[in-house]
């Protein structure tokens, strides 16, 4: 492993802050939750993550907070994600890879539309 600089050093701090801010909850107003359990990983739910963070970045969206939970029990359509975001339905999408990770964040959460075949479960709306 080469040296880091100082710089260097600083910028991956930064980097890390950045990313871990990701995750704290507070003055968020989008909650994405990822099921990491061994399912999930073994599917491709970390390329999710890292799709999620890197598009979230790049369009520099932010009030977005990205958790990690364990399996959600619909091993099935692994990688599974839930969203909640205000004036959308809680939605939990299955199936999902990098292409609809990125179609979630365009179409869900900048456009406000489901993005459909991948949405495994919403809570009916007339259920109070």
């Amino acid at each position: 492993m080469a040296k880091m600089s100082l710089a260097d050093l600083k910028a991956l701090r930064d980097q890390k802050r950045s990313e871990m801010a990701r995750r704290t909850s507070e003055g968020k107003i989008v909650d994405i939750i990822i099921g990491m359990g061994t399912c999930g990983i073994a599917a491709g739910a970390k390329d999710v993550l890292n799709t999620f963070v890197e598009e979230i970045n790049s369009k520099q969206l932010e009030g977005i907070v990205i958790k990690q939970t364990g399996c959600m029990g619909l091993c099935h359509s692994e990688p599974t994600v839930e969203v909640h975001m205000a004036g959308m339905p809680d939605t939990i999408y299955g199936n999902v890879n990098s292409e609809v990770a990125r179609k979630i964040i365009g179409d869900h959460i900048q456009g406000k539309k489901l993005v459909s075949g991948h949405v495994f479960d919403k809570p009916a709306t007339d259920i109070k």
